[in-house]
């Protein structure tokens, strides 16, 4: 097994899961956003392989199939090198894709929610198109994402490659970058600081928050799938919060004397988001089941003893 971007957030916790499940491992990360501190405990495991690389560039190896989840994920990351944010998109996808053609083997894309952009639908469907923004901030995320996409299923459809791919809703939990921008992030280590919670608009707009264990088993079960089967497919937590909720709760497990500031939103920051997990639900008998309460205590629990550290 191939984690392009394994020694990221989502990778790390993924190469944990193909390990404990029997798998050889080979993790590809160029640390940009990633941290090997996130894959120190796999080093000594005997079916692990850690390689640095940047998937921009070809990788010649020999694998039965393949995760790409290379691509930094926050605002914060991808909009400080957008170029090469667009670049590790799109040229890691015909990296990986080539590789996977030249093997033989199946490959899943880690693509994402914000493929939909500021929806007009809500919630979304896998047959929604979106409404993105082609010039904007965000738009080295969103088109890279988008165009990984294209290249998959013409990959599929010329070459008759054997894809996968799934569109990835927000997600939390341990080995979060504690400065990566996201609202999860933001909320808890501001609050452990004792600083005040900023909230960017109103806290009106509302996202739909998945912990990572039920997101690792999401992917596990569509690289499991019959080849008939390509996606995409969102995979994600249903249940909807604005930002005003999430602070509040944050607030009530950490405790301490925080309160909620309020700053302009930034731009193209989608309003809503919310996942319809129906074809999950049907194809990979899936849904999430840890609660955004149970989540967010372990979430809290890492963040604490990486302040105090």
């Amino acid at each position: 097994m191939l984690v392009t971007g394994g020694a990221g957030f989502l990778g790390s916790h993924l190469c944990d899961r193909l390990l404990r499940d029997g798998h050889d491992v080979l993790c590809v990360d160029n640390f940009f956003t990633g941290s090997k501190r996130n894959v120190a405990h796999l080093l000594a495991e005997p079916y692990f392989e850690l390689l640095r690389h940047d998937v921009t560039f070809p990788l010649y190896v020999e694998v039965d199939r393949i995760f790409n989840l290379a691509c930094p994920a926050s605002p914060v990351h991808y909009q400080h090198d957008p170029v090469q944010t667009t670049k590790t998109s799109v040229h890691g996808a015909i990296n990986m894709l080539g590789l996977a053609k030249r093997v033989k083997a199946r490959i899943l894309q880690a693509s994402t929610s914000e493929v939909y952009g500021d929806p007009e639908v809500h919630p979304q469907r896998e047959d929604y198109w979106g409404r993105v923004n082609p010039i904007g901030l965000r738009s080295c995320y969103d088109e890279g994402k988008r165009c990984a996409e294209t290249l998959f299923f013409d990959y599929h459809r010329q070459h008759g490659l054997d894809i996968k791919v799934v569109r990835i809703f927000n997600t939390y939990g341990p080995r979060m970058h504690p400065n990566d921008g996201r609202v999860v992030s933001n909320f808890i280590v501001q609050a452990l600081k004792g600083e005040d919670l900023t909230i960017y608009g109103d806290g009106s707009q509302t996202r739909s928050f998945c912990y990572v264990d039920d997101l690792i088993e999401a992917l596990v079960r569509m690289m499991d799938t019959p080849a008939g089967f390509t996606g995409p497919v969102n995979v994600g937590n249903p249940a909807e919060f604005t930002m005003r909720e999430l602070a509040e709760k944050v607030l009530a497990l950490v405790g301490g004397t925080s309160k909620l500031v309020f700053r302009p939103l930034p731009p193209d920051d989608p309003r809503q988001r919310q996942p319809d997990i129906a074809l999950a639900r049907e194809k990979l008998r899936w849904q999430p089941t840890v609660s955004l309460e149970d989540g967010l205590r372990e979430t809290i629990a890492y963040f604490r003893a990486l302040l105090q550290a």
